[in-house]
């Protein structure tokens, strides 16, 4: 995802981005966007509440989360881009 769209993408995405205590996938500043990309590891219960709480804390910090699985990715990147494409749409028109 990073190589394919996210690093030439004309708003910039950074890697691996400390925020609060946690360290986000890819972030967007200008947008307030974090995309979040998970993998097996992430279908323990415990896990998902993890997730949930981090969600949950990144959106009080005024954020918007958008969460992929690998595989989604590896297999649809287009549709990835696309769901991307239309959470900044919403996001510049209020």
């Amino acid at each position: 995802m990073w190589y394919e769209y996210l690093r030439d993408h004309k708003y910039t995405f950074l890697r691996q981005k400390p925020i609060d205590n946690f360290i986000v996938d890819f972030y967007c500043s200008k947008l307030g966007l974090v995309l979040e990309v998970d993998g097996e590891t992430h279908l323990e219960e415990r896990d998902v509440d993890y997730d949930k709480k981090r969600t949950e804390k990144l959106e009080r910090l005024g954020l918007r989360v958008l969460r992929f699985w690998n595989y989604d990715i590896m297999e649809g990147l287009g549709e990835v881009e696309n769901i991307i494409e239309e959470e900044i749409k919403k996001i510049q028109s209020p």
